[in-house]
């Protein structure tokens, strides 16, 4: 069967530290229910510098310049273990700084909401001309600044949202409607950090894997905020936005929208269109959520942690026709949480790896690596919520035990051997199951794995729609070097054949 390849991934954070007091969401309650609080006053003592956020091992591992293997022999807790060596470039992305990426949201301003104060801008274009994505076409509006008195006017007056830097107010997004909550400055805040960040990886995607953004059709776009008016609340469209400023001219698209679990929904969409032969290049991408910046900053706090919720993430992943040598996305054997299967961990686990496994003909341990819920456990354990990840592999063994799979006594190997430590920030869809794309493209090719299942998961009710929970899962495989096409005939070979059946009968006949 002719399944689409795994063709290219990137990965990108960003770090934010004023967004987490300015912006994220429990800051923000915080602010409004308790004002005076202790933890407000002194929150800025708990920020990271970037070069610690650069430093930081789960952070060097999401950009690709550590293996997960590497950082587990770092050992938990990573934090306030420096890397030795650390680059803010990786073989993935990078880790950018807050002010190039403020000049980056003024880039994805195309309706003149962004306004930054003159000698700001001034300092931040200086230091944007020196990096890689810079073009002098980003000059013209890059020209206009604003004085600080006009900036705070807007801020204090009109309800527009701050932008600040270094505890300054260096800028403001403006509402986009009167009346709109939808379109209100808050919102479009949170979107143009969506789109940016989104460009931010669709960037690194081109740059690091030598594509031609012409030749992408598709994109879809899966992260868990949405744009859109009064009239069509969350209509989109992120991806063609995406797409549009990072010189995908030949592209459409959509965006997907499934909380945790959206983008393996993605990939299991995009894999699907490529091998159907709609589209031959899709591209998946998301960007980041401020919302969640700090989330988990009270317990940080409180276990004399700095706050490690620091960065947005972003990645994006290319799926193409098969090309006999990337990894295949085989879409045969898709996992997925049915309207029936139940909420219990045990009937998650059992829909997601048990059922599409013994559809295959496998076992648990047939597939080398699993990649489900990823979140770092700096970041989730203090705050109570435990190793995420080693819990999702100690459930998929004990469901493989009751299935027969395994022997109870191998299921601490089957944790160590088939698992991993966790490395992504707690974003929500970022952790889902593709932060390990990247480095599954490299073990399914010149590595020793055959096969890797990617898990995502979403909690569909936070939305307040439904009790349900969500989840889907695929599996990525090493190439055996055969498509579809190396076993077709060509319409001309037909034709071949067809004349000599045909010759061969007559001179039968004719004898």
């Amino acid at each position: 069967m002719n399944f689409a390849v795994l063709k290219g991934a990137a990965y990108c954070l960003v770090h934010t530290p004023d967004m987490i007091l300015h912006n994220g969401t429990t800051q923000t309650v915080e602010k409004h229910t308790n004002p005076d609080s202790e933890y407000l006053k002194n929150i800025r003592d708990s920020y990271r510098t970037y070069e610690e956020v650069v430093n930081y091992g789960p952070n060097q591992t999401y950009i690709g310049n550590m293996t997960p293997e590497k950082l587990k022999e770092v050992g938990m807790p990573f934090v306030g273990k420096n890397i030795e060596g650390s680059s803010n470039k990786g073989k993935f992305g990078e880790i950018l700084a807050q002010k190039e990426f403020i000049v980056m949201v003024k880039l994805a301003d195309v309706f003149d909401l962004v306004l930054l104060e003159t000698a700001f801008l001034a300092d931040a274009v200086e230091a944007y001309r020196n990096y890689e994505f810079y073009s002098e076409a980003d000059e013209a509006q890059l020209s206009k600044g604003h004085d600080f008195s006009v900036i705070e006017a807007l801020v204090n007056e009109e309800g527009a949202e701050g932008l600040y830097h270094e505890d300054k107010l260096v800028g403001c997004v403006k509402r986009a409607h009167d009346v709109d909550s939808n379109l209100s400055s808050h919102v479009i805040f949170e979107n143009l950090v969506v789109k940016a960040s989104g460009i931010l990886a669709f960037k690194n995607l081109i740059a690091r894997n030598n594509i031609d953004p012409t030749t992408i059709d598709y994109v879809i776009e899966c992260s868990e905020e949405a744009c859109g008016d009064m009239n069509q609340r969350g209509g989109g469209n992120f991806a063609k936005a995406i797409a549009e400023a990072s010189g995908a001219v030949n592209a459409t698209g959509s965006d997907l929208r499934g909380f945790c679990a959206a983008p393996t929904h993605s990939l299991i969409n995009a894999a699907s269109l490529v091998k159907a032969g709609t589209y031959k290049n899709v591209v998946v991408v998301a960007g980041g959520a401020t919302a969640k910046l700090g989330m988990n900053g009270k317990d940080h706090v409180k276990k004399d942690l700095p706050i490690l919720e620091d960065t947005l993430g972003a990645f994006a992943i290319l799926i193409s026709e098969n090309d006999g040598v990337s990894p295949v996305i085989n879409t045969d054997f898709v996992g997925r949480h049915t309207v029936g299967t139940g909420s219990s961990p045990q009937a998650v686990i059992s829909s997601l790896v048990i059922e599409p496994l013994e559809r295959a003909g496998l076992k648990i341990t047939d597939v080398d690596k699993y990649s489900v819920e990823m979140q770092n456990p700096d970041v989730t354990k203090p705050a109570g919520a435990g190793d995420v990840p080693e819990g999702n592999y100690k459930m998929i063994g004990a469901c493989g035990v009751k299935k027969g799979h395994i022997e109870k006594k191998a299921m601490k190997d089957f944790v160590v051997n088939n698992g991993m430590v966790g490395w992504a920030p707690t974003q929500g869809h970022i952790p889902s199951g593709v932060p390990y794309l990247g480095f599954a493209m490299d073990e399914l090719t010149t590595g020793e794995l055959n096969r890797v299942m990617v898990v995502g998961k979403g909690s569909l009710f936070l939305g307040r729609m439904t009790n349900l929970f969500d989840g889907v899962s695929i599996m990525v495989e090493r190439n055996t070097g055969v498509t579809e096409e190396a076993g077709k005939v060509s319409k001309d070979e037909i034709n071949t054949m067809i004349a000599e059946a045909m010759k061969n009968f007559a001179s039968q006949f004719l004898g």
